[in-house]
């Protein structure tokens, strides 16, 4: 917050005020003790102290500089701009501050306001602004108005300045334009090769920026000045990521190669070839090129990137013990690859070892401590797993989508544990995060299907459908709910047959057309179906539907069979528990 000197005198006046009035009631006692004795003593005609005389000025909120700005910090945190602008504009003209008027100017432009804007620019020039951000402000506003003419006006002052940061702020300037054509021919009129300064950054900052407000042409254009005027690496790449966006990929390689030429251990050129290789999938190849020379983080990032696309487990594998042997910068900063290219080997206790050693800063924090909790639960550490998962959902209540996360993920496990109740609450948690989200409903769907809630299911289904209308799953899902429920036959046909024909070679719908067909009486057609997609994949349920079938069919040495086969994939199978219970009374 910025307080200007009208404030810190308004404080020293509170000081001595306050010195002042402590005296004057010290003074005021002291006559009191001296003439109580004096009882009989004739009235006499009291004369006036100086401190019932005097008035304490404060002032009102719309004059308090402090009150003002206060108010308007608060109006940001609600992201309340308009209202941020209203008190700004009143503290700009209370305050002696050239930052305040600065905030108000930005503020106003912001929400349009172009007269706000005025007063606050010709309030902040008369307090001192540098030339280079008036002009940047001035620019903006014009912008705003549709002002080109103006606009250029004020972005040749700014550039003009020779400000190290001119360039840079004039790119601020031009990406938050309203009007991006307007932006992109005074892009090209003004940071042209011969005013450009003499930093390759400025060069490709400006390239980029062209090809961002669709002014492709230009940014080839300046993309090769720059890799004629500085042949640095950066320029190189940015000239072929150029030539390959445009479908050259000849082009672009050779001009990579040119360059890794002059600069053989280059890591960036190394990473920005192997990335063109990539796209064009010669995977093996971008592998090779990072596997040679210098490695850092972020080759070793990439390599195992390649390697995973390829699913070459070989080259994981190798790649992780090579990792493992780099030096300690780099294995710190690569703690969080390391622990997935452990999970991929089933090394699940030195995955958990990685992951503990990425720190709070790292990008992936989160992520590490998610996938912790996820190897907790299937090393049976159920309760360490949900603790874990409890202790992110506090720590990321300010970042909703990892919030999401957190809860997803909890609800996900308490679904594998079949503790449907908390299933259905964590999912509903995620959905107050992000509401109507479709995973999500999907999900808790699901717990409600499998508690028993069918109401509720088929509420989240139908809410789902409405939401993405024909979606595949949520149509099987909501003819299976039906179809286990014995409910609304037709209606529960109608949404298998939908999902059939979209995946017909899909062992879930399978499943679910054959569990219709047994609740339709149909039991010859339903053990057909379901015998296929068991044999198409050993899921338990599905062999737990064909068992029952096989049993109402009489054939119960087939079906005890599957049963037994269930019980090996998944001997705490409820359903198979369940199903065993009605057919042995």
């Amino acid at each position: 917050m910025w307080m200007d000197g009208s404030v810190g005198s308004g404080a020293g006046k509170f000081k001595q005020l306050r010195h002042f009035t402590a005296a004057a009631a010290l003074a005021l006692g002291l006559v009191g003790c001296a003439g109580a004795p004096l009882r009989s003593a004739p009235k006499t005609i009291a004369t006036p102290q100086p401190l019932a005389q005097l008035t304490v000025a404060t002032p009102d909120a719309d004059h308090d500089v402090v009150a003002q700005l206060l108010a308007g910090e608060m109006a940001l945190t609600r992201t309340d701009l308009k209202a941020a602008s209203s008190h700004y504009d009143k503290a700009m003209a209370l305050s002696n501050d050239p930052k305040v008027a600065e905030r108000a100017a930005g503020l106003a432009i912001a929400v349009h306001d172009a007269a706000a804007a005025g007063r606050a620019l010709e309030r902040w020039q008369a307090l001192g602004a540098k030339p280079g951000a008036l002009a940047q402000a001035r620019a903006e506003l014009a912008l705003d108005r549709g002002d080109s003419v103006e606009a250029r006006r004020q972005l040749e002052l700014l550039v003009g300045t020779g400000d190290k940061d001119a360039w840079r702020q004039f790119g601020r300037v031009l990406v938050g334009a309203r009007d991006q054509a307007q932006a992109g021919r005074l892009l090209e009129a003004l940071a042209t090769p011969q005013r450009l300064p003499g930093d390759a950054h400025a060069w490709l900052a400006m390239s980029e920026l062209g090809d961002r407000l669709g002014r492709h042409a230009y940014a080839v254009q300046i993309a090769d000045a720059a890799m004629q005027r500085f042949k640095s690496a950066e320029t190189y790449a940015w000239a072929a990521q150029m030539k390959f966006k445009d479908g050259d990929r000849d082009g672009a390689r050779a001009l990579l190669q040119k360059a890794l030429a002059k600069e053989p251990k280059n890591v960036q050129l190394r990473l920005a070839y192997a990335g063109l290789l990539g796209q064009a999938g010669d995977y093996a190849g971008a592998g090779q090129l990072l596997a040679r020379g210098p490695q850092d983080a972020d080759t070793y990032a990439m390599r195992a990137g390649l390697a995973a696309h390829e699913q070459d487990g070989k080259a994981l594998a190798a790649l992780y013990q090579e990792l493992q042997k780099a030096p300690p910068d780099v294995r710190a900063s690569s703690a969080y690859l390391l622990g997935q290219l452990a999970e991929m080997q089933h090394r699940e206790a030195e995955a958990l070892a990685w992951y503990d050693q990425v720190g709070d800063a790292d990008e992936h924090a989160f992520d590490a401590d998610l996938r912790s909790a996820m190897i907790l639960h299937t090393q049976g550490k159920r309760a360490e797993a949900h603790e874990l998962l409890g202790q992110l959902q506090l720590a990321y209540l300010d970042q909703p989508e990892q919030l999401r996360q957190a809860w997803q993920a909890d609800a996900e496990l308490y679904l594998r544990e079949q503790n449907y109740a908390k299933a259905e609450a964590a999912f509903s948690h995620a959905l107050q995060v992000v509401p109507d989200d479709p995973g999500l409903l999907y999900g808790r769907g699901l717990a409600y299907a499998e508690a028993g809630q069918i109401d509720q299911a088929v509420q989240d289904f139908e809410r789902l459908l409405k939401i993405k209308p024909g979606d595949v799953d949520a149509s099987n899902a909501l003819g299976y709910t039906l179809a286990d429920a014995n409910r609304d036959l037709p209606e529960a046909e109608r949404l298998i047959s939908a999902a059939r024909a979209a995946k017909p070679d899909d062992p879930a719908i399978a499943d679910s057309w054959g569990w219709l067909q047994y609740r339709m009486g149909n039991l010859d057609q339903a053990a057909q179906v379901l015998r296929g997609a068991w044999l198409a994949r050993k899921d338990a349920d599905v062999g737990v539907h064909l068992g029952e079938v096989l049993w109402k069919q009489g054939h119960r040495r087939d079906a005890q069979r599957i049963f037994d086969e269930v019980r090996k994939l998944d001997p705490h199978n409820g359903a198979l528990q369940e199903t065993l219970k009605r057919l042995h009374p």
